[in-house]
C-alpha cells in the first residue's frame, strides 16, 4: 500500500483554496511503499475487476479473445508471462521517498525514483482524460469551479463582458494587460488590415458541396492557410509569430462567414474595414443588396459578449490539442486546424446544439415534468446542465441569459425560451439535480441566441471557433516560450500480447 504523509500544513492560498496556482513550496511528502491487497483484474483486458473464484474474465468477449490467443485454459497476463509474482502484489516494504510539493502539485517524473525491481523504469501515474494532471503552467485563464469563478489574466469575466470589447479582451489574453488607447488603436488596425483572404482561398472553398458542414469547411480552410503563408513556420521569430496571430484572429471570421454564405448559396461578401470586429462579421454574414450594411447595435454587442465569454477556458480538449500539436513546432495554422477539429466534436463545440434539440423534443412546458422523470430514470440527458469544471452556476451562463433578453427584444422571443426558463426553474429547485451540482452552463442559452440571430445549428461550433481563436494562439505562444515544454508524448500502460513468433497462414487457428 502507498501511504502519503504530510509534514506541514496545506498550501497558503487564501483566495483560491481548491486550485493549482503558483505559491511557495510546501514541505515534501514521504511516500512509504508496502504491501497492498489489490483487486483481481480480468486476465485479458487487465481493466475490469473480477472474482477469480468464479472466472478470470470480465466478459465473454475477453474469454473468447484470450482462448483464441493462448488456447483453452492457458491464462496469461498480457505483457508478461504468467508467474507467481503476478498474484503476489507485494513490493519491497519499508522504503521511503521524498517527493517535493510545488504549486500544489508533485512532478510526475519525481515518482520515477520509486521502483519495485532492478529493471523497473519507475512509477508512473495513470490518469485517463487528465482528470487530475496539470500538463503546463499558464498565466492566461483561471477557473475555480467550486465557486463559479472565471478570470482572464486576473480580470473577472463579469467585468470584461460588461465593460470590454472582444478585441480589447483578445489583447488582454495575448499580452497580459489591458491596452491603452494607442495600443488598442494599433491592435485594432492590425486585425482590420488582415481580414481579407487570398482569392484562391475563395476558390478553394467553392470546391465544397453546398451541403458540406460549415465546420468541416472551416477546419479545412484554416489548414490550407499554411500553404499561403509559408513564413508561418518561423515560429521562434517574434515578429513573424505576431504576424500569424494577426492573420488568424482577423481571417477566421472571414472564413466562417464565407462558409456560412456557401452553405446557403449566397455570394461571398468582402470585409468592411469601417465596421467593428463583430459588426464586420455580421456584414459578411447577412449583407444583401444594400450599398452599406449597418449592423443592429444590440446584436453587435451581444455577439461581442458571446465572443468574450468563449475566448478562453483553461486546458480544455481543443486547447490541449492546440498545445499538443504545436509542441511539434508545426505552423500555427495547422495547429489551430487541429484544435478546431477537436472543437467539432459533439462533446465539446456541439453542446449548445444538443440543448436546442432537447428543447424541441420537449415541445411544451407541460411536458417538462415527464421529461425530468425520464432523465432521473436514466432514459434521457439534461443537456446544458453541469460541467466538467464548474460545480456551481457557470458564471458565463448568467451573463448569456441577460444578453438573450436583449437579443430577443430585437429578433422577437425564441419560442423555445419559455421551455428553457421553466426547465431551468424546475431543475434548480429539484434536489436530484442540486445534490449532483447540475447547474446551467454557457451552452444552455447560447444556442437560443444564435438561432434567434439567424444561424443554423451547424454554424454553432464555427462561431465558437472564432471566439476561441485568440485563446488558442495565446496558449500556443505560451507553450512555445515555456522552457519546460517538450514535444507532447504521454506514457501508456501496455495491455497487449506478450512477445510471440510469427505464425504462417496454414498454421493459424480459425
Amino acid at each position: 500500500m502507498t501511504k502519503l504523509h504530510s509534514h506541514g500544513s496545506s498550501l497558503p492560498i487564501p483566495s483560491f483554496p481548491h486550485s493549482l496556482i503558483a505559491a511557495s513550496p510546501a514541505p515534501p511528502f514521504t511516500i512509504t511503499m508496502g504491501r497492498m491487497d489489490r483487486p483481481a483484474l480480468c486476465v485479458q483486458c487487465r481493466a475490469r475487476p473480477v472474482d477469480p473464484a468464479w472466472r478470470p474474465f470480465c466478459s465473454r468477449r475477453c474469454q473468447v479473445f484470450d482462448q483464441a490467443r493462448w488456447g483453452e485454459g492457458a491464462y496469461r497476463v498480457p505483457g508478461r508471462p504468467a508467474a507467481a509474482d503476478d498474484t503476489d502484489p507485494s513490493v519491497t516494504d519499508g522504503k521511503q521517498y521524498q517527493v517535493p510539493i510545488i504549486d500544489g502539485t508533485i512532478r510526475a517524473t519525481d515518482l520515477k525514483q520509486i521502483k519495485v525491481g532492478d529493471e523497473d523504469v519507475g512509477l508512473a501515474t495513470y490518469d485517463p482524460a487528465f482528470m487530475n494532471t496539470a500538463a503546463c503552467r499558464s498565466r492566461i485563464t483561471y477557473i475555480d469551479g467550486d465557486k463559479g469563478v472565471l478570470l482572464y489574466r486576473g480580470y473577472p469575466i463579469e467585468q470584461l463582458a460588461e465593460e470590454s470589447t472582444y478585441l480589447e479582451t483578445a489583447y488582454l489574453i495575448l499580452f497580459g494587460e489591458l491596452p491603452d488607447e494607442r495600443q488598442l488603436a494599433e491592435w485594432t488596425h492590425q486585425i482590420t488590415m488582415h481580414t481579407m483572404v487570398h482569392e484562391n482561398i475563395k476558390k478553394f472553398m467553392e470546391g465544397f458541396t453546398y451541403d458540406a458542414h460549415p465546420m468541416g469547411v472551416f477546419v479545412s480552410t484554416v489548414a490550407a492557410l499554411s500553404t499561403f503563408y509559408t513564413d508561418g513556420k518561423q515560429i521562434f521569430d517574434d515578429q513573424a509569430r505576431l504576424r500569424q496571430i494577426h492573420r488568424l484572429i482577423a481571417k477566421v471570421p472571414t472564413i466562417a462567414a464565407y462558409a456560412f454564405r456557401h452553405s446557403i448559396g449566397r455570394p461571398y461578401v468582402y470585409p468592411d474595414n469601417e465596421l467593428s470586429f463583430t459588426g464586420n462579421f455580421l456584414n459578411m454574414l447577412f449583407k444583401m443588396t444594400e450599398l452599406k450594411y449597418q449592423p443592429n447595435p444590440a446584436l453587435e454587442r451581444a455577439l461581442d459578449i458571446l465572443f468574450i465569454l468563449h475566448a478562453d477556458h483553461e486546458q480544455n480538449c481543443s486547447t490541449s490539442a492546440m498545445r499538443s500539436i504545436g509542441s511539434s513546432h508545426v505552423d500555427p495554422f495547422s495547429a489551430l486546424a487541429g484544435a478546431a477539429a477537436a472543437l467539432y466534436g459533439p462533446l465539446h463545440g456541439g453542446a449548445n446544439e444538443a440543448v436546442l434539440r432537447m428543447l424541441k423534443e420537449i415541445e411544451s412546458t407541460d411536458n417538462i415534468p415527464a421529461f425530468i422523470k425520464r432523465v432521473k430514470a436514466g432514459d434521457g440527458r439534461l443537456m446544458g446542465f453541469g460541467h466538467r469544471v464548474y460545480k456551481s452556476y457557470d458564471p458565463r451562463a448568467k451573463i448569456i441569459k441577460k444578453a438573450a433578453y436583449e437579443v430577443f427584444e430585437v429578433t422577437g422571443k425564441n419560442p423555445l425560451l419559455d421551455i428553457a426558463l421553466e426547465l431551468e426553474r424546475i431543475a434548480l429547485e429539484d434536489e436530484y439535480f442540486v445534490t449532483r451540482k447540475l447547474y446551467p452552463n454557457v451552452d444552455f442559452y447560447s444556442g437560443l441566441i444564435y438561432q434567434a440571430m439567424g444561424f443554423q445549428m451547424d454554424m454553432f461550433p464555427v462561431l465558437f471557433a472564432i471566439a476561441r481563436t485568440v485563446g488558442w494562439v495565446a496558449q500556443w505562444e505560451e507553450m512555445l516560450l515555456d522552457s519546460e515544454q517538450k514535444i507532447s508524448r504521454p506514457r501508456q500502460i501496455y495491455t497487449g500480447a506478450q512477445p510471440r513468433d510469427y505464425v504462417g497462414m496454414t498454421e493459424r487457428r480459425k
